[in-house]
């Protein structure tokens, strides 16, 4: 096939040299995929628009449209990573290369851009609420999770027979995290869990003074952790028991919360079990699921699909509605 004449000349034209020594020639398809953004004036205003091409076929194979300047594309790719549980070579080809986008949730993670974003959202929540930005009383728990192969910090928990790690997580009666989270081996009792993740939470929120926790984090055999944290953390821990009569499943008052919690972090396949080899990844995770969550709530939109008009409409919807919302 014959090219034009534009394209020809456009070809022997001298390029000015990169001053990064960068090569973006490839000799196969997939082999290498450049991004960009730029912008687009229309009849609305201006459009940004986030693009990845193929160097060899010089075709773009993913985009993002939005009306302002944001880091939807990346975000796309990390949450469809944590959605589907999926490895991040996996990740479709209308997305970001799984390296950028795996390149970007390191660097959130090592710079705090997750705590800082995880902060922020979380004290939005809790105004539109009705609560005061900070919370006064928390609830402790941890949640014993079965792991991949290889990895750090791995044990086997012997009162829940679970091989493989264990999330220590503090969250405010809303059960919204407060950034005091700790993935450490199953074999870590929860006293001494409790002990890291409570230090976390007296250096990082100065209103809580009260924490609920279960019986194992104080009991007929050790139970120094509630001195500990009312002498040298000035907060009060208070052990909500079971009662020895009942048999099954029951409710108990205010540590259901952070089992709700718990539960909402399973429906991530991402993190219905732990796939991470760096306990720090798993941290930031955890952070990136409650992210998530939180912007759905802030949004008003429904996480699924509830009924079939919803459906239709967002079928028929065009990529100038998409822009416009």
């Amino acid at each position: 096939m014959s090219r034009p004449g534009w394209f020809r000349k456009y070809q022997a034209a001298e390029r000015a040299p990169d001053l990064l020594d960068r090569d973006f020639v490839a000799s196969a398809p997939n082999r290498c995929w450049v991004a960009d953004f730029t912008h687009v004036a229309t009849w609305n205003g201006v459009v940004y628009v986030a693009f990845v091409v193929d160097t060899f076929s010089r075709r773009i194979v993913g985009w993002s449209a939005a009306t302002v300047k944001e880091n939807r594309l990346v975000l796309d790719s990390i949450f469809y990573v944590l959605r589907s549980g999926c490895q991040w070579r996996m990740l479709p080809r209308d997305l970001m290369p799984w390296d950028a986008a795996h390149r970007w949730f390191t660097k959130w993670r090592e710079d705090g851009t997750w705590d800082r974003v995880h902060d922020e959202l979380r004290r939005q929540v809790r105004i539109g609420a009705g609560r005061d930005p900070e919370p006064s009383a928390t609830v402790i728990d941890a949640q014993s999770i079965k792991t991949s192969e290889g990895g750090e910090a791995r044990g086997f928990d012997a009162g829940k027979r679970t091989p493989g790690r264990k999330r220590h997580m503090i969250v405010d009666t809303m059960g919204l995290l407060l950034l005091v989270v700790a993935v450490t081996s199953a074999s870590v009792q929860d006293r001494a869990g409790g002990r890291t993740v409570l230090t976390r939470l007296a250096a990082g929120f100065r209103t809580v003074g009260l924490v609920w926790a279960d019986g194992g984090y104080a009991n007929s055999v050790d139970s120094t952790l509630l001195s500990w944290a009312r002498d040298a953390l000035n907060i009060v821990v208070e052990i909500v028991k079971r009662t020895d009569d009942v048999k099954g499943f029951k409710v108990l008052p205010r540590r259901w919360v952070v089992e709700r919690s718990f539960g909402w972090l399973v429906r991530n396949r991402r993190l219905d079990r732990d796939y991470e080899r760096l306990t720090a990844t798993s941290e930031a995770m955890i952070k990136v699921a409650l992210i998530r969550l939180m912007l759905v709530r802030l949004a008003g939109q429904p996480s699924r699909w509830s009924h079939e008009s919803h459906r239709k409409t967002a079928r028929t919807k065009t990529i100038e509605d998409l822009i416009a919302a």
